[in-house]
């Protein structure tokens, strides 16, 4: 495992997928944490292959709000 850097993040489940992570960590005695990160080891790759929301065919990509700020002189 790559370091032991620990940040605090929020995330926000559905109430029904909660409970399902939920009882999935006490079956395996461990944490949602660790539920959590060990489903993106094994999805990332699909999840990966999503397209970005700026590869939407046809429409440029929006520069974002720092992108702006920047131009602007702020």
């Amino acid at each position: 495992m790559a370091g032991t850097d620990k940040r605090k993040q929020s995330l926000y489940f559905p109430e029904d997928m909660l409970r399902e992570i939920q009882e999935e960590a006490t079956r395996q005695d461990r944490s949602l944490s660790w539920v959590v990160q060990q489903a993106w080891r094994i999805a990332r790759t699909e999840i990966m292959r999503f397209p970005s929301v700026n590869d939407v065919i046809g429409e440029p990509a929006l520069p974002d709000r720092k992108e702006e700020e920047q131009q602007r002189g702020s």
